[in-house]
């Protein structure tokens, strides 16, 4: 009989992403002097893609964001131009993955708005909006474009619905009303056909996007949902949340049974919201506490243990938001294999971090860099409407991706009018749900009255002026003296 001895020595998988560390830029290559948003929600007030850097900043009388080419770096000029069309307070800013100028965002004033950035950046303050949308009844705090599909864009707002924008029309073609609070989070898995959202309600739901249809729904009482992720095809997602003794935790579950996570992982017990970051090309998991200055990252697998730990990336400054560089924005030749930008606002600082695996040889790394989604939409707008489902259009990044894009947005030509969908006016006696909204209509309201008493006043005295000049002619002598003469000569004519 043969013993077969235990080894007690711990087993380390081999991972080529094991030595990935975070490397800050330096300060010549930051961008410095950026009123950064003092705004408390949950979002992360910066958008980043290979032409520009888009910052949430703080500003009265409005919300406004910059637009800053990604290679300007240093000290921003105090009145550089903004984007500042929206009446209230931007919560949320995109920039569309497949026009590198257009950017969506998203307000208090309940609209969403579409903007074109000229190349180069702003020479002056961008007022006019290629399109604007209203729908929602209240704020909007969410906005996401679909991920192969590029005039869709989806926005959630606090009336609890998420409204579907077919932007070559500039009108919602769907409305899905399936939540009973606020949206949290929404994420797409790769091709666009599942959609996944967070909300306040403390569930977690799969949803068919074009049909509203709820197809998985959880409820766990020991995992309170804040953010959730798709992880690509893994047929997985992945959320951060809070346990039943308020310490973070993720939950990493199957998509297609949400009965129960697969495993739940306490990270600590610190109290910032937790921002899940996946890479599908990588299957690495970044994860950033609001508030935090590191940056936590693991390996995920479809076997046990399913989530390995691989290193922390720890900095003395603390985080607002965190804005993410599109693949084919990285620098391969250093081996990045992702990149942040970091919002420090008591600096007004923005920090490039870059994500690299280390390697000694300097040719192109095949292994780390596999094919990836690049800048062509898979689908039309009426392909995905009529059903239709294709994966991403992929490129390689050798050599460099900077294939320039042809795609060319363009705005439809419509008149202001109420949007019906599912039969119900979204226009109609939309209130104003914010202290400024009701401060603007009070305003807006006020100097209509004055503008009204104004053309009634001068109405009254031209009318006054009127019937002087009515009188004046009546009781002119020249008048008088035509009538007697006129009534002379008629009776001269009589009696002859």
């Amino acid at each position: 009989m043969t013993v077969t001895k235990m080894s007690w020595r711990p087993t380390y998988r081999s991972s080529k992403f094991r030595n990935v560390y975070g490397k800050v830029a330096n300060r010549e290559h930051c961008f410095e002097g950026i009123p950064i948003t003092k705004n408390v929600h949950d979002n992360h007030f910066c958008a980043v893609n290979s032409k520009f850097l888009a910052i949430v900043t703080e500003s009265a009388g409005g919300g406004s964001f910059v637009v800053i080419p990604v290679t300007q770096f240093g000290r921003i000029d105090p009145h550089y131009p903004k984007v500042c069309g929206h009446q209230g307070n931007v919560l949320d800013i995109k920039w569309n993955p497949f026009h590198d100028n257009i950017i969506a965002s998203c307000s208090e004033d309940s609209s969403v708005r579409i903007w074109e950035v000229p190349d180069g950046g702003l020479r002056r303050n961008l007022t006019e909006s290629v399109l604007e949308l209203y729908g929602h009844s209240r704020r909007v705090g969410l906005i996401e474009w679909h991920p192969t599909t590029s005039g869709i864009l989806f926005s959630a707002g606090y009336d609890y619905k998420i409204l579907i924008w077919n932007l070559e029309i500039g009108e919602p073609v769907k409305m899905i009303d399936c939540h009973t609070d606020v949206i949290l989070c929404m994420s797409f898995n790769t091709e666009g056909s599942l959609l996944a959202t967070s909300c306040k309600d403390k569930k977690l739901r799969v949803i068919e996007p074009r049909s509203g249809r709820v197809l998985q729904e959880a409820n766990f009482k020991n995992h309170r949902v804040n953010r959730v992720v798709f992880l690509g095809n893994m047929k997985r997602l992945l959320t951060t949340g809070v346990s039943r003794w308020n310490t973070r935790q993720i939950a990493l579950w199957d998509q297609e049974d949400l009965s129960m996570p697969i495993i739940e992982e306490e990270i600590d017990g610190l109290s910032g919201l937790l921002f899940p970051f996946y890479d599908a090309d990588t299957h690495m998991l970044y994860l950033a506490g609001k508030g935090d200055g590191n940056i936590r990252y693991y390996e995920i697998t479809l076997e046990k243990p399913y989530l390995q730990y691989l290193m922390e990336f720890r900095s003395p400054a603390p985080q607002k938001g965190l804005g993410v560089m599109p693949k084919h924005g990285l620098d391969v030749g250093a081996c990045e294999v992702f990149r942040f930008y970091k919002l420090v606002t008591l600096k007004g600082l923005i920090e490039p971090i870059s994500m690299i695996v280390p390697r000694r040889s300097e040719t192109y790394q095949e292994d780390i860099y596999p094919m990836t989604p690049g800048t062509e939409p898979a689908l039309s707008v009426d392909e995905w409407l009529s059903g239709i489902n294709r994966g991403p259009v992929l490129i390689s990044l050798k050599e460099g991706y900077n294939r320039p894009n042809k795609l060319v947005f363009k705005a439809p030509v419509k008149e202001k009018k109420g949007g019906v969908v599912n039969g119900i006016d979204l226009l109609e006696n939309v209130p104003p749900r914010t202290e400024n909204e009701l401060l603007q209509m009070f305003f807006r309201q006020q100097e209509e009255l004055r503008r009204l008493k104004d053309e009634l006043t001068q109405k009254d005295i031209k009318i006054r002026q009127l019937e002087l000049e009515l009188n004046n002619t009546r009781n002119s002598p020249n008048i008088n003296n035509n009538n007697n003469n006129n009534s002379s000569s008629s009776s001269n004519g009589s009696s002859i």
